[in-house]
């Protein structure tokens, strides 16, 4: 699976949080990509997911493609406190196509709004990336806080069910 999204919105600090349930807060940023990986039993069967966290940074959205053919799902993930987290979404989800092209079918890809737990500083409410998701043809949206670990696990655990569904695994 691959995490893209823009910078700064949390993509290394959800992986972190997932991969060791830690939150580290200055993880820094991530120079092209990241490879990761976890073993998980999801539905009574044994699973290596594969995890690429992607650069938001516009000199880095070349390799996302080349990552996106062997892929089974994404998450696109944007910072809830930040509406401009947004204003690259459908370059975003242009890229995805442009790379799951050779696959000939859309990898499922979740949509996630992060730093939860500063819902107080919210500026895209749930009802509107909702709507996003729903428009777009993503397969759901969540949203979550690194810091405290809240829906973490269950993006992971979530996406992970979709793509075995989509590759008749379950």
């Amino acid at each position: 699976m691959c995490i893209f999204g823009d910078g700064g919105v949390g993509k290394t600090t959800l992986l972190n949080r997932y991969l060791t349930g830690i939150f580290k807060e200055d993880s820094g940023i991530t120079i092209g990509v990241d490879f990761h990986l976890k073993k998980i039993e999801s539905e009574g069967k044994k699973i290596s997911l594969q995890i690429w966290d992607f650069a938001g940074e516009d000199r880095f959205r070349f390799l996302l493609p080349s990552y996106l053919m062997g892929a089974s799902g994404g998450i696109f993930m944007f910072d809830i406190t930040r509406y401009s987290s947004l204003k690259n979404f459908d370059d975003w989800l242009r890229i995805v196509d442009q790379g799951t092209l050779a696959n000939e079918e859309h990898i499922p890809v979740l949509m996630v709004g992060s730093k939860l737990d500063l819902s107080h500083m919210r500026a895209v409410s749930s009802e509107e990336a909702i709507e996003m998701a729903k428009n777009n043809g993503l397969y759901g949206y969540v949203e979550c806080s690194s810091k405290t670990g809240q829906n973490v696990e269950n993006i992971f655990l979530e996406l992970t069910h979709i793509m075995m569904e989509k590759n008749d695994l379950i």
